[in-house]
């Protein structure tokens, strides 16, 4: 390293070389599995998080997050290539950081950006020459620019020579046995083009998965968003023909297996009992949002939004009919629920579509149990409530098991055996429903 140097050129210099430290904001479901390939990769890495549970617990070597290997959490802080912290002034001593906060919706779906903002103001606090800034947080287009950029610019830096900025946003998929933080291509937008080629050093020094440089960090944030709305509004699409479907007396998911069987033009999504996690449900709304500053109206997507959003209503509406056929009232009904995880075999239940559903069957005068051997305990508003076992003796005092998260650790042929009556949301057994009490949503 000479002293010719541009601070940029000195940053790549140790990234290539894994003698830059570096800092990540928020150790969650995404910054717990960036901060541990960071340091997988050769880095000392220092997690940043207020909540002193999360620090106490990683700097033990104790993991709390599914996609992170306990053995390797164990290594890397023995080693001491990773620890964490609640005291921002050590921002000062890392190289480069990545946001990592979450970005979540108040109650009306508008963009909270609290924990960015005060994030960005933490590290402007103790920020230094020559350190790269990125945030990974799923937000709106323009928040990069708009939001954090002069909450930077403040310090009298200037962006893009002595410091540099970008944006790459997470896409990490939980319990995703295929894709992961390590493999998992990689979106890179700086505020200029050297915050770019600082940004994309970094990824490539860490990560497999290839690193794709693009014009602008508002061209990055718009591609998060179109990825999840895509998969949100296929969803939805999916869903309304389940709905349709059932009133035919037509099996939906047959029809979508039958058209998967094209080799072009169709891509096959499935339906649900709701949308969960915090991307999916969440992320379209911050671009109708801001499409609003734009006076346009973004009508395929707040669609998509109701009917997903409506499925909830639809599952307790399959639990009354079903109970109806056999005599019963949904009021005063013991229902047995498989799973509160968003998805199959993680322990997320951020925003899971089972929670409004046990809100509705509660209000509908049912009573209820929840068994998910991923989540021991959840919240259900102000309420903990606990999970049970699965057991014979369980099977046998309710009037109807409904299968929410097809987690596969369930004994299902214990489930078929015992129960009295099965609504599947997700096609579990892929039976007919012709099966006496067997029922699909």
């Amino acid at each position: 390293m000479t002293t010719t140097q541009t601070k940029a050129e000195q940053l790549i210099d140790k990234l290539d070389r894994k003698t830059a430290t570096i800092g990540v904001v928020g150790l969650g479901y995404v910054g717990l599995p960036l901060a541990v390939e960071k340091a997988k990769a050769g880095f000392t890495v220092i997690g940043f998080d207020v909540q002193e549970d999360k620090v106490r617990m990683v700097n033990q070597g104790k993991n709390y997050i599914g996609d992170v290997i306990q053995e390797d959490l164990e290594l890397l802080v023995n080693t001491e290539k990773l620890k964490a912290t609640a005291d921002y002034t050590f921002i000062q001593d890392v190289d480069a950081v990545a946001i990592c906060v979450p970005t979540p919706l108040d109650i009306y779906k508008q963009p909270n950006m609290q924990y960015v903002e005060s994030s960005a103001k933490a590290i402007a606090d103790h920020i230094t020459a020559g350190t790269l800034v990125v945030l990974e947080s799923t937000t709106y287009p323009g928040t990069t620019e708009e939001l954090i950029k002069p909450i930077l610019e403040e310090t009298g830096l200037i962006i893009g020579k002595d410091i540099f900025l970008a944006y790459s946003p997470e896409r990490v998929d939980p319990g995703n046995k295929q894709f992961n933080t390590k493999n998992t291509p990689k979106v890179v937008g700086g505020v200029t083009d050297s915050c770019t080629e600082v940004a994309a050093a970094m990824y490539r020094a860490v990560l497999d998965g290839e690193v794709h440089e693009v014009s602008s960090p508002a061209v990055a944030e718009m591609e998060k968003l179109l990825e999840n709305t895509f998969r949100n509004i296929n969803i939805a699409l999916a869903n309304e023909m389940a709905i349709l479907c059932h009133k035919m007396k037509i099996d939906v998911w047959e029809v979508i297996d039958a058209a998967a069987t094209k080799p072009y033009g169709f891509m096959p999504f499935y339906p649900g009992p709701g949308l969960g996690g915090h991307c999916i449900p969440i992320d379209p709304w911050y671009l109708t949002w801001k499409a609003r500053e734009y006076n346009y109206h973004t009508k395929l997507i707040e669609t998509a939004g109701e009917i997903n959003d409506g499925m909830p209503d639809f599952v307790v509406q399959r639990c009354a009919e079903i109970l109806n056929e056999q005599k019963k009232a949904l009021n005063g009904s013991k229902i047995l629920v498989l799973g509160v995880a968003y998805k199959k075999d993680i322990d997320d239940y951020r925003e899971s579509p089972v929670l409004p559903i046990l809100d509705r069957l509660s209000k509908a005068g049912a009573t209820w149990e929840v068994v998910d051997p991923q989540v021991p305990e959840f919240n259900l508003g102000k309420e903990k409530i606990l999970t049970v076992e699965l057991s014979e003796e369980k099977l046998d005092e309710v009037d109807l098991v409904v299968i929410a998260t097809n987690h596969s650790i369930f004994n299902y042929e214990l489930i078929q055996q015992k129960a009295q009556f099965i609504l599947d949301t997700r096609n579990t057994f892929e039976m007919n429903e012709k099966n006496n009490n067997y029922y699909k949503m």
